[in-house]
């Protein structure tokens, strides 16, 4: 029972070290990332789209 709570104590003194990004930060962050991920699923839509096109012209 020592162990768990001298782990949870050591937890807690590193959450007082992070560093946390403010609000701003956060939502700029999040922003890239939406935007990228919808970029390249944007791209990977096209590039099947190019690939099934091909294939079903072969395939006729």
């Amino acid at each position: 029972m020592n162990k768990v709570k001298n782990f949870f104590m050591n937890v807690k003194s590193e959450m007082i070290k992070v560093s946390w990004p403010s609000r701003d930060e956060l939502l700029n962050s999040t922003m890239v990332v939406i935007v990228s991920v919808g970029i390249l699923t944007a791209f990977v839509y096209a590039i099947d789209l190019i690939y099934t096109l091909i294939v079903g012209s072969v395939i006729k």
